[in-house]
């Protein structure tokens, strides 16, 4: 909120005026809720943590982080997966893919967008466990790019901190704070918010420039 404050009206109030404002007027952060546990999967192939926790890049992708996140519809027996994958360089959401069904073809089409709009990456690809990842099929489209893949340990979220960090910051900031009953006004609003998050969401970790402010600015340097 005081980055926001200060890019937008051009001003340099600390903390923790900004916090005592937000005291009396009752104004609070939303809190993330706990994620679910892990679950077991059977791989095809598995690869060691060799990203092992080190969630910092010098360059636009070097290091991608992957995951898939689930979403309830209020009424419906019908779920919307979100399938993303995130830079560490600058934590852009460099691609992302939505779907009724948590599978490979989910997966395999955000990777592919992935490499389509960056063409020439050759990152380390870090993920969970999931059958999708260990998959031979996706090990393969890693090695035809020459990246390397990197995976979480066995009920080790931490692993892949950042990118369970997006979810976190995605579902308090926008899904709990809204009821969806369709599925394309929960895609809509999906999509409005990675928007938002690339484009006009300011970071400290980024100099408070927003993601998209701290890549390009990498990519024409």
């Amino acid at each position: 909120m005081t980055k926001w404050i200060n890019r937008l009206n051009q001003t340099k109030y600390n903390k923790k005026r900004i916090r005592r404002l937000m005291r009396l007027l009752g104004i609070s952060s939303v809190i993330r809720r706990k994620r679910k546990g892990y679950k077991k999967s059977t791989p095809q192939i598995t690869a060691e943590n060799v990203l092992d926790r080190k969630f910092e890049a010098d360059a636009p992708n070097q290091k991608w982080l992957t995951d898939v996140t689930e979403f309830k519809i209020i009424g419906s027996t019908q779920k919307v997966y979100l399938s993303a994958i995130i830079d560490l360089f600058d934590n852009s959401i460099v691609s992302y893919m939505m779907g009724t069904s948590n599978n490979n073809p989910l997966v395999f089409k955000t990777f592919d967008k992935a490499i389509e709009e960056n063409p020439g990456a050759k990152p380390l690809v870090h993920s969970d466990r999931g059958y999708r990842y260990t998959s031979k099929h996706f090990k393969h489209k890693l090695d035809k790019i020459e990246a390397t893949q990197s995976m979480s340990r066995v009920g080790r979220c931490i692993d892949n901190g950042p990118m369970e960090g997006f979810w976190g910051t995605l579902k308090s900031e926008m899904y709990y704070l809204n009821q969806f009953h369709s599925k394309k006004n929960l895609e809509q609003a999906i999509h409005e918010y990675i928007i938002f998050y690339n484009n006009e969401r300011f970071q400290e970790k980024l100099k408070d420039l927003t993601p998209i402010e701290y890549r390009n600015q990498a990519l024409t340097s």
